[in-house]
């Protein structure tokens, strides 16, 4: 089975549906990671078979849960679960933030490569980024805790607005911690095809838009 049959088989799994040329962006965005892997240590991960299911698929099944249009992946790395995201929902508009300058040049180049128009790659710490605009979702994988997330980002999420944290195991530690002024609209355990390891996504919105 080919990496771009073993990422189609994977989606059909899980009822996404992938955008045309879908599966083949999804493939040559894998083939880049692999490649500068080599080099620049991106991800642990090397082995492609294994990058389906811990990077692209993991990075997918928090796809019932994005709202609005314009997304920020705080913490992005190589782009997960920015890149994954942006190719299966080409309507979006995904900012992707990192600090670290090999990261980033990864990510242009992906960008570049792939031809994927909806995507910004913004180098920067989080504490000092300034859109132009609130996000309507806050993305992260992997990204420091919970309390970390809300006190970092939440300035940059608009009022009605939401944040996404990517775990693994239940957070119990860390939704005691969750700073106020933020409520937490659900935990959802996630399913991802082939993966024996708990995934959870933390669904958090600012408490007032949560009351209305």
């Amino acid at each position: 089975m080919s990496i771009e049959q073993a990422i189609v088989g994977g989606c059909e799994d899980m009822d996404i549906q992938l955008p045309n040329g879908g599966g083949l962006r999804l493939s040559a965005y894998l083939t880049l990671l692999e490649r500068w892997n080599r080099a620049y240590n991106l991800t642990a991960v090397r082995d492609p078979a294994a990058m389906v299911v811990r990077h692209l698929l993991d990075s997918l099944s928090i796809l019932p849960w994005l709202v609005g249009s314009r997304v920020l992946d705080v913490g992005s790395g190589a782009g997960l679960p920015g890149i994954p995201l942006a190719i299966v929902r080409p309507d979006h508009d995904f900012f992707l933030l990192d600090s670290n300058g090999k990261r980033t040049r990864f990510l242009i180049q992906v960008v570049a490569d792939l031809q994927l128009k909806n995507v910004n790659v913004v180098r920067g710490r989080v504490e000092d980024y300034q859109p132009e605009a609130p996000f309507d979702c806050i993305v992260s994988r992997a990204f420091a805790t919970l309390a970390d997330m809300v006190v970092d980002a939440g300035r940059l999420c608009a009022p009605t607005g939401r944040l996404l944290a990517m775990k693994g195991v239940f957070p119990d530690d860390e939704l005691a911690r969750l700073p106020s002024g933020y409520a937490v609209v659900g935990v959802h355990r996630l399913r991802v095809p082939s993966l024996d390891a708990e995934r959870h996504l933390v669904h958090l919105a600012p408490a007032p838009a949560f009351r209305d």
